[in-house]
């Protein structure tokens, strides 16, 4: 038994009993696999109609220009919401009232509203294109988001590093780049890519306004008669693509942690130990007699 145990280590009985728990669960799991796939063979929906339409040139063109569609949707608002986020976040950490009183309004009222009801407003009030009106709503909710989680990131490194980036006579600008934001990005980082995926899957919101993304091109073969309905097989091919593309962003950002964490502004410095004689400034100096 370590020192560092955080419980009890289990003994022979509980060891036994815990081995039982683990076949039950993974019976039961396999058990509900068994059953889906019960359910979907008599249903037939792994018949050769469902499939064939996958086989098919213009089929897969149709999927393949509604996932560069929702790509491009994903890649305007993730970079216009971490911009629009870093602006409010500036403005709520401002010195000067009014700036942070209307940030903060701005954060309050976009996180609260709906996305959708974002979209459809830029779409049908403002009579903006579907991209837009899909990108304008996303940037709006994210970004208000973003905000707050760069707000929290900076307000989380501690108080001193900021007193002594001032006693250095640095000004606000200077220790907020060169001080704060460099070390509340490590903590801040896993939140940013958690929205980034939010992001990317309401980018599925896009069909609502007649937009030609990922989804929108699944819901035309999911509903064309032609095939015998085939929505489950469409839902089999899209969601393990959609399900990658967001485990690439959790890749991504595993990746920039690593790279942060070998970055030499990051890593501490050697310094080579005082070799006996070293002297120190002015100590071969006689002293004034």
């Amino acid at each position: 038994m370590t020192d560092t145990a955080l419980y009890d280590i289990p003994g022979p009985l509980a060891r036994r009993r815990h081995l039982l728990y683990g076949l039950i669960a993974t019976a039961v799991i396999l058990g509900i696999i068994a059953w889906a796939l019960y359910l979907l063979f008599d249903t037939h929906q792994f018949t050769a109609e469902k499939w064939r339409p996958f086989a098919y040139k213009g089929i897969q063109e149709l999927l393949l220009r509604g996932l560069g569609n929702t790509l491009k949707a994903f890649a305007y608002a993730a970079v216009l919401s971490l911009a629009l986020g870093a602006v409010l976040a500036t403005g709520r950490l401002s010195d000067h009232r009014p700036v942070r009183w209307l940030a903060t309004l701005l954060v309050e009222f976009f996180r609260a509203m709906p996305v959708l009801v974002m979209i459809f407003f830029v779409f049908v009030a403002l009579k903006v294109q579907p991209l837009p009106a899909l990108v304008t709503g996303l940037t709006l909710y994210n970004g208000s988001v973003l905000a707050e989680v760069f707000r929290t990131g900076v307000n989380s490194v501690d108080r001193g590093q900021r007193e002594a980036a001032y006693s250095l006579g640095m000004i606000k600008t200077q220790v907020m780049t060169y001080v704060l934001v460099p070390q509340a990005l490590r903590a801040m980082l896993p939140t940013i890519i958690s929205q980034l995926v939010v992001a990317l899957k309401d980018t599925s919101l896009g069909f609502l306004i007649t937009y030609e993304e990922f989804l929108h091109a699944g819901k035309l073969i999911a509903s064309n008669l032609d095939y015998g309905l085939p929505f489950i097989p469409v839902v089999m091919i899209i969601s393990p693509i959609y399900i990658g593309m967001c485990m690439l962003l959790s890749w991504l950002a595993n990746w920039v942690a690593k790279r942060q964490r070998r970055n030499p502004k990051t890593e501490a410095v050697d310094i080579a130990a005082a070799e006996p004689g070293t002297l120190l400034p002015g100590a071969g100096h006689q002293p004034l007699q």
